[in-house]
């Protein structure tokens, strides 16, 4: 190991030519031959340029000059190169599903009459088009705090507005995109109520949202089109009026101690850093397999973000149908960032960079430490509706408020965010539990960040109790326990439909 003390690097796998700093190395406190900060890549021995360059056990790069043992390794000096890696389906698909059928943890929850169970009992005002955005926002707004603390079993009004729903091919992909996650916040567990608004001229007809999803209105789902209405002013006095009356309805829910095989969480992460692959997304994943382990659903998305490490999701798929259908989705991605100038390996953001992340490599292998070790049962397009339990993946892009949107559209009821950077989001109507990946950022951000995984690296807790960690804080949240988002209210402006296809 080059003379590194385990104070000075750690290294993720036997096999590795690189060691993560664990604190700020110079030439006068350790064998590096150059300053590297805490988080970045060092090299345990020389590397010949042109050779793969190992972490976490496989090639996140490929050197682009000689490397000295104890050099900085990082964009001056490794670069992206796809590498084709076996994917053998099924191999290694252990259903660890089955491994802890005893358990039975609960949470406090609204049972719903589909079948479902919400964590939150919200009601949404979704727009079918921006040109109803304002209206609903200020019907939204015109419900003080002091009316609504007169329900207490309603967690709020929250106003979904987006930036599309017209100028768009209604047999398009964009189109598909919007329309799933209407139905899918209208349906997901945690919203009791729904008042959807539309202007009346625009592509993204309400009518046709009904008639193709089944959907029938009824006191809990009103719609309102401001043509119609008589405009502005009108329509917003009819959304108020409209929602008055929905609110006692809404208010009848109770929460009743539910099994937590209802839950669906949404693995995520933002503003990743070198610490994240290490500390809070494998920790995550093993709270993941446990709720997976109980008969729960967990759903990972970000595909770009998985791109180089999709052979360890695939080793997991249950069959070659799924095997097919993420290959296919990664296929799509090299097509569409090909046909738009744009590179996969463009993903890693100047922050991710300067948290020591080089390449997407590096970040993949990192990110799908989220998911754990359960079998793949299921893809799923962006927006399309859970089927079954189990760890699923879908498909979405890596940015992560359009993510989320798929996420919760698809069903998820929480949402776990792990970050090292630091992140700001949060999201309704299900609630968001965000992990930081080193206690700086924990002491930096204490408004925004639920749990320290940093203690980990410090080996005051291992990772297992990390996870279980995690795993009792959903539970916790799920059952009322406002996450650190919530406290400051965060979520309404994270709504954000996946556009793609041609705007005319």
């Amino acid at each position: 190991m080059s003379g590194f003390a385990k104070t000075d690097c750690l290294v993720l796998h036997p096999s590795d030519d690189v060691g993560v700093a664990l604190r700020d190395l110079t030439a006068d406190n350790s064998p590096a031959t150059e300053p590297v900060r805490s988080g970045h890549k060092v090299a345990l021995h020389p590397i010949r340029s042109g050779a793969p360059v190992l972490k976490f056990g496989s090639a996140i790069g490929l050197a682009t000059k000689d490397i000295q043992a104890g050099s900085h390794v990082h964009t001056h000096n490794l670069a992206f190169q796809k590498t084709d890696l076996a994917q053998d389906v099924c191999a290694g698909t252990e259903d660890k599903a089955t491994a802890s059928t005893a358990a039975t943890d609960t949470f406090m929850g609204y049972a719903r009459p589909d079948g479902t169970v919400g964590t939150r009992n919200y009601i949404a005002v979704l727009t079918s088009v921006n040109c109803s955005a304002t209206v609903a926002t200020l019907v939204a707004r015109n419900f003080p705090k002091d009316e609504l603390d007169a329900y207490p079993n309603v967690d709020g009004i929250a106003p979904f507005v987006h930036g599309t729903g017209c100028g768009l091919d209604s047999g398009g992909e964009g189109f598909a995109n919007l329309q799933r996650v209407l139905w899918g916040y209208a349906r997901n567990p945690n919203v009791g109520g729904v008042l959807m608004i539309g202007l009346g001229c625009e592509v993204a007809q309400i009518s046709f949202f009904l008639e193709a999803y089944g959907i029938e209105k009824g006191p809990l789902f009103r719609t309102l089109n401001i043509q119609s209405a008589g405009g502005t002013q009108k329509s917003i006095q009819m959304g108020i009026d409209a929602l008055r009356e929905m609110l006692p309805d809404v208010n009848a829910a109770r929460r009743t101690p539910q099994p937590a095989s209802h839950l669906r969480l949404a693995l995520q992460c933002g503003g990743s850093d070198a610490w994240s692959g290490v500390t809070s997304n494998p920790a995550l994943g093993i709270a993941a397999d446990r709720l997976v382990a109980q008969g729960g659903t967990a759903l990972l998305a970000e595909t770009p973000e998985i791109y180089g490490a999709e052979h360890l999701l695939i080793s997991r798929a249950t069959s070659e149908e799924v095997a097919k259908k993420l290959r296919e989705r990664l296929a799509w991605w090299e097509h569409y960032t090909g046909i738009n100038g744009g590179s996969l390996d463009n993903n890693p953001s100047p922050g991710n960079k300067r948290g020591g992340l080089t390449t997407i490599l590096e970040k993949s292998l990192g990110a799908v430490a989220k998911s754990g070790q359960s079998p793949l049962v299921d893809v799923l397009k962006y927006g399309e509706p859970i089927r079954r339990e189990g760890f699923q993946f879908m498909d979405s892009p890596g940015f992560d408020p359009a993510s989320v949107t798929g996420q919760i559209a698809s069903g998820c009821t929480m949402v776990c965010f792990t970050t090292g950077r630091g992140s700001a989001f949060g999201s309704k109507p299900s609630p968001t539990i965000k992990l930081g990946s080193n206690s700086r950022l924990y002491e930096r951000m204490p408004e925004d960040i639920d749990i320290d995984c940093g203690s980990v690296l410090r080996g005051e807790i291992s990772l297992d109790e990390m996870g279980a960690q995690i795993f009792e804080t959903i539970l916790k949240v799920a059952s009322g326990t406002p996450s650190k988002s919530e406290q400051q209210g965060l979520g309404d402006l994270e709504f954000v439909p996946w556009q793609i296809g041609a705007t005319m």
